[in-house]
């Protein structure tokens, strides 16, 4: 460590530990690094490998994977925090399941960090509910993060641009070959959009199935550029 640095260390540390301490949602033990304590942030399954970068999925060298080349989807690129796994999928569960919804700006500040100010959208757009599933959640999760999302760069964010024409049944419920059946024909978009770049936002991306559903309802109102936003990517041997 340099002489200089070490100063700077020590500093940091110490305005540390004046932070007020709260519990670590994953240990419970006390942290004074936010919801996550640093042993557990580390321990997240962040998406460090190499992956695809329309769709995220892992590839050797970072290059655009067979599927995206064959068929590639409505959406042109993927940013995702983490691969869906232990105990990141147990985080998600809890904002979604049991309104741990403090968890939703530990996800957002997640992703704040990766998006490239240089490459920010014209507006952002939450993963949309139906009426009647938004009524018995009582919160949509992804326009949570979304929300904080929007503000941190400056961009409009999109409440009424999108909607969910259908209360299909959860995908997770369902085979990975139910799921693109499942979302066929669920979202409308309202908003001329020609010529923008659109950012979706959702918790997790799995067959991407609903994101590309989405997409496409948005990209047939000229939407010329579209990045997907999401939490959480299921890998391959992750898939259920």
């Amino acid at each position: 460590m340099s002489i200089l640095s070490k100063p700077m260390l020590n500093i940091c540390t110490k305005f540390e530990r004046l932070l007020p301490a709260q519990p670590c949602v994953l240990c419970a033990g006390m942290s004074r690094h936010g919801l996550c304590c640093k042993a557990c942030d580390a321990a997240l399954p962040y998406l460090d490998a190499a992956h695809c970068p329309i769709c995220a999925l892992p590839t050797p060298q970072g290059e655009i994977c067979g599927h995206c080349l064959r068929k590639p989807p409505s959406f042109n690129r993927t940013l995702a925090v983490f691969g869906y796994r232990f105990p990141l999928d147990r985080l998600i569960r809890a904002m979604k399941y049991e309104e741990q919804l403090a968890l939703s700006q530990l996800f957002s500040g997640k992703l704040i960090q990766l998006i490239s100010p240089d490459r920010l959208p014209d507006y952002v757009i939450a993963m949309p509910l139906h009426p009647d599933k938004l009524k018995r959640r009582g919160f949509n999760q992804a326009l949570l993060i979304a929300a904080r999302l929007a503000r941190s760069f400056e961009r409009p964010l999109l409440t009424q641009a999108c909607q969910r024409l259908r209360d299909t049944p959860s995908q997770s419920s369902l085979s990975w070959k139910a799921r693109k059946k499942n979302v066929r024909g669920a979202f409308r978009c309202d908003m001329d959009l020609s010529g923008k770049h659109v950012a979706l936002v959702d918790d997790v991306l799995t067959t991407g199935a609903s994101l590309n559903a989405l997409a496409d309802a948005v990209q047939k109102r000229g939407a010329a550029e579209i990045s997907a936003w999401v939490v959480a990517r299921t890998l391959p041997h992750d898939h259920s």
